[in-house]
């Protein structure tokens, strides 16, 4: 049992590295100015959001 249980806790901190690293994201999407920085910040969200 205790290998499922670690399994199960090191996909939770993965779910959670992700959902950081997406608000981080879209912080720096919202902040920025530069249009180009602007597209590739956005390109970014969408293949977090939609896949590659």
């Amino acid at each position: 049992m205790r290998p499922a249980s670690k399994s199960f806790e090191d996909g939770i901190e993965a779910d959670k590295r992700k959902q950081h690293e997406f608000f981080e994201l879209a912080e720096r999407f919202r902040r920025a100015s530069d249009p180009e920085e602007i597209m590739r910040l956005g390109d970014q969200l969408g293949c977090m959001i939609f896949g590659d």
